[in-house]
């Protein structure tokens, strides 16, 4: 499973075909691939992750998830 806030790091290079049928490259020994969507360069990790709070929705999740009793979900 993908850390919350960093990239997935694969290794290159990778050929990425887009939802809309755009193909990307990325060429270099290991791709940085963005998880969060907030990358100007999406699908490639920019470090976006690290200027911006989780959105709404997962800081939701994440103080359910703290608050729930352990081994609870």
């Amino acid at each position: 499973m993908p850390a919350e806030a960093g990239p997935v790091l694969v290794s290159g290079p990778v050929e990425i075909t887009l939802p809309d049928g755009t193909v990307v490259v990325g060429d270099r020994p290991v791709v940085a691939l963005c998880v969060c969507r907030r990358s100007r360069c999406y699908p490639f990790c920019d470090t976006s992750h690290r200027r911006h709070s989780l959105p709404p929705a997962q800081q939701r999740e994440r103080a359910a998830a703290e608050a729930a009793p352990d081994g609870a979900s």
